[in-house]
């Protein structure tokens, strides 16, 4: 896997990505050469052609990531990804005429363009297949070894076995071990598989190690080149988050991250308030009608106030658009709300789904309580609560909340305990490989999730 933007990515996933941008490319410049010949040398170098084949590449491959062409878990799915392909090309064909007939100099012209995407459709295909095809030859698979027993082996094992795109084999793991589980057996079992047949990786998920790890037998495998990994490390590589079972303070106190630095801080505090004042601008125009909307559905304020814990510990008040009808804890008191909750009224509903109810809180982030990008903030009640039954949770206050971020993108909402467990790992993560980049990364991610309606509550 390589590490970009503090998360990582298998490397046939970036494959994929660089082979189709590099198709795009050179489809579209194939079709501006086929159409001018001679003059494509003018229009290439002194019409700005390589620009606008630029742009048109973004844009396929925007469409292509919205629509979940580079989503791992749907790459098993042949048929799915063919109509995706196909939606793809057919957004770009539109979107192609209406540029062409709006802003005609924006594109080569001459019908270069429709040359392009006949080139690419073909060639996309042949991409396609090329990839599936290589993915699995066995010799582009790295072999792994599992040592572990326990239900947190079972789960690494599980995971790696249904996520083909990682280009990993299970080449076996102590739980296939036959009689009682002893050092000697672990290290038998080991070395047998690590001879013959060769172990790239061995992972290690031992609860308790004591009288049963094999340190002789991984330090010969490790001075032979194969790499020795702790199952922690591993688990945070392929799910974007940090599992608080099981989880030693000790890991966190010696491993990278978690660096949080003066000048950082204030760099992120200026990204958010830049991020928040141009994100302000843009909504300013759709404040009056979600005020009207909200008015004339439903009695109480428009805008809700709320307790939240921000980094420290320290409370704040939110500000949030009312989605929900007027004494909707009169009742009930804190309590989180359901996926089909009755108290939430029809417009707020809507804005719910269309995280339109949290534009109030940019100016949370203007004053400086929350960041654009961060764990979400929660009420002082669940935070004691939660605090008390989940490892590790006050390490989210560490930093300050933010509108988005790494668990919100990753995670649906939650209205449970386990919910709040997951979110959690999620926000360690966050918190562990925080930067710059990864905030962007984010973001990215929001805009995706607001324009296609997904995982907002």
């Amino acid at each position: 896997m390589i590490r970009l933007f503090n998360v990582y990515y298998p490397v046939r996933t970036l494959i994929l990505l660089a082979g189709e941008a590099l198709i795009v490319w050179t489809s579209f410049l194939l079709g501006t050469m086929l159409q001018f010949r001679e003059d494509s040398y003018l229009v290439l170098n002194f019409e700005y052609g390589y620009y606008k084949i630029l742009m048109v590449t973004v844009v396929v491959l925007l469409l292509s990531h919205w629509l979940d062409l580079y989503d791992p878990s749907s790459f098993n799915a042949k048929w799915e990804q063919v109509f995706r392909l196909l939606l793809v090309l057919g957004l770009v064909a539109f979107a192609l005429a209406a540029v062409g007939f709006v802003f005609p100099r924006s594109l080569p012209g001459r019908g270069s363009s429709l040359i392009g995407l006949i080139i690419l459709t073909f060639t996309l295909f042949i991409w396609r297949g090329i990839y599936a095809w290589l993915a699995q030859r066995p010799y582009l698979r790295e072999r792994v070894y599992v040592l572990g027993t326990g239900e947190r082996a079972q789960r690494l094992v599980y995971g790696l076995r249904i996520r083909s795109e990682l280009g990993v084999e299970v080449a076996g793991w102590t739980g296939n071990l036959e009689g009682a589980v002893t050092r000697e057996s672990i290290a038998s079992h080991l070395m047998l598989l690590a001879g013959p047949e060769e172990i790239h990786r061995v992972i290690v998920a031992m609860p308790d190690r004591r009288g049963t790890f094999p340190v002789n037998e991984l330090l010969k495998l490790r001075l032979q080149g194969v790499k020795i990994e702790e199952a922690t490390s591993w688990l945070e590589k392929i799910s974007g988050r940090i599992e608080v079972e099981q989880l030693n303070p000790s890991w966190l106190l010696f491993a990278d991250g978690f660096r949080c630095s003066a000048g950082f801080s204030l760099l992120r505090r200026i990204a958010s308030f830049v991020a928040s004042s141009v994100l302000l601008i843009i909504v300013l125009p759709v404040i009056p009608f979600v005020i009207l909307a909200i008015k004339l559905d439903s009695d109480g304020d428009v805008l809700y106030r709320q307790k939240r814990v921000g980094r420290g510990g320290v409370i704040f008040h939110c500000h949030k658009f009312r989605t929900m009808r007027k004494d909707a804890e009169a009742d009930t008191g804190a309590t989180w709300a359901d996926d089909d909750d009755p108290r939430i009224t029809r417009v707020g509903r809507f804005l719910r789904t269309s995280r339109l109810d949290e534009i109030p809180q940019l100016w949370n982030v203007l004053r400086g309580d929350m960041g654009f990008v961060g764990p979400r903030p929660e009420r002082p009640e669940f935070v004691e609560w939660l605090s008390r039954d989940i490892p590790f949770y006050p390490l989210r206050h560490t930093v300050s909340p933010g509108i988005t971020g790494w668990a919100q993108v990753r995670y649906k909402y939650g209205n449970t305990r386990e919910d709040a467990k997951e979110k959690l790992q999620y926000d360690l993560y966050y918190i562990k490989n925080m930067s710059l980049g990864l905030d962007l990364l984010i973001m990215f991610q929001t805009i995706k999730i607001v324009l296609l309606g997904r995982g907002a509550q």
